[in-house]
């Protein structure tokens, strides 16, 4: 085999490929999911140019106020009921709950980080079964910071319900932190006024035999971006995770899950079903799940379905499974985008169901599949109705 010498490559303008081992560390595309970087700092992630991976399937310039902008990072208004069992309050950035399920691994992020002043706190005692609901809808235009954090106390049970709503522009971090045996509903509800902008990262770390159910149900906004991850911490930890979202013309709406399996006898399901109806409605899924060699007896399998309503929509929809070891009891993922099952609407309408109701009620029941796992009957009835409302444009 012929050896170029380095004098004759140069002169031959021969180069080393850009993603080959001479690179510069900093070009070499992240392998794994485990190598991804993170940090709490804005200025520590590069410029987003919506050529990178995380980003090339977003509307960069419709949200980059709230990547690089100056983000107002005071606590806004809020409301919620007097629940026993159930605590919110304001923490100090420096109070030691803050970062500990999780730190940013993108730039918008870090933003959230870098600007928040206060973290609101809501925590599950343990002592009774708790439902609480916490609602925001004041945020206004300015673009803005917001940092939850959820912890639920060792052997609690409670549903917490982060319900948004009017107009915002927010990027925030949702930490959410399960002790031993804790089992945890959090539903993420996205009803936002029509022009909304929303980026959320949601941080879960999953204890010693916790098991946490956590939902999104994005209906409302412009742009609504949430990327829930969870990270099942130690052993006999446990993750569901769920989504349900319905895109209108013009609407974008993302998901990027991550599940972290890192200790022995962890589970994890994730299920994210969506519909699209009108020109420019746009949806994003990617769903990662990692294996670490720490896990052994996993159990995992993540699942996105999309129901196209009409001609001009798009759904990208991007299953990753990442094993590094071979002893689990199962790993799988699915993916299906398409239109109306036939069989179904002839179902229907032979029983003398006028197509349009037909259309509505297949698509109802593909949705409300998601909703009806919420457990909490108040709450599964008011979505079920905005769903109904959703369909009204569906012909």
């Amino acid at each position: 085999m012929a050896v170029v010498s380095t004098d004759a490559a140069e002169r031959l303008g021969i180069r080393a490929h850009s993603d080959g081992p001479a690179a510069s560390p900093s070009r070499i595309p992240v392998q794994s999911r485990a190598e991804r970087f993170s940090s709490f700092e804005h200025d520590d992630f590069p410029e987003v140019t919506g050529f990178e991976a995380e980003w090339k399937l977003t509307p960069v310039d419709r949200i980059r106020s709230l990547i690089d902008g100056e983000l107002d990072g005071s606590p806004y208004p809020i409301r919620y009921p007097e629940v026993e069992g159930a605590s919110v309050e304001w923490l100090p950035r420096s109070d030691a709950r803050v970062g500990s399920a999780g730190a940013p691994e993108e730039r918008a992020s870090a933003n959230a980080w870098t600007s928040f002043e206060h973290a609101l706190h809501i925590g599950i005692d343990g002592a009774i079964e708790t439902a609480m609901t916490v609602t925001r809808g004041e945020l206004g235009d300015t673009p803005r910071a917001a940092h939850t954090i959820v912890t639920a106390a060792p052997n609690s049970r409670g549903l917490v319900v982060l319900d948004s709503q009017g107009g915002a522009a927010l990027s925030e971090n949702v930490e959410i932190v399960l002790g031993e045996g804790a089992q945890l509903t959090v539903v993420s509800l996205q009803e936002w006024d029509g022009s909304a902008l929303h980026l959320a990262s949601h941080f879960a770390r999953v204890g010693r035999n916790a098991r946490l159910r956590h939902f999104v149900v994005s209906l409302g906004g412009s742009v609504v971006r949430v990327n829930p991850s969870a990270h099942l911490a130690e052993e006999g930890a446990e993750a569901e995770l769920f989504g349900v979202y319905f895109a209108d013309a013009g609407q974008h709406l993302e998901q990027r899950v991550f599940v972290h399996h890192d200790a022995p006898h962890s589970r994890s399901r994730v299920t994210y079903k969506g519909a699209l109806n009108g020109d420019g409605a746009r949806t994003v899924w990617v769903g990662d799940v990692l294996i670490a060699p720490s896990a052994p007896g996993t159990d995992s399998y993540e699942q996105n379905r999309n129901l196209v309503l009409s001609e001009g929509t798009r759904a990208d929809s991007i299953p990753n499974l990442e094993i590094e070891t071979g002893d689990i009891v199962g790993a799988g993922h699915a993916s299906a985008t398409g239109r109306f099952d036939d069989e179904q609407l002839f179902y229907l309408q032979s029983r003398g169901i006028t197509e349009d109701e037909a259309r509505r009620l297949v698509v109802l029941g593909f949705l409300s599949e998601i909703v009806q796992k919420i457990g909490e009957p108040a709450l599964e009835a008011r979505l079920l109705s905005a769903l109904e409302d959703e369909l009204g444009a569906v012909r």
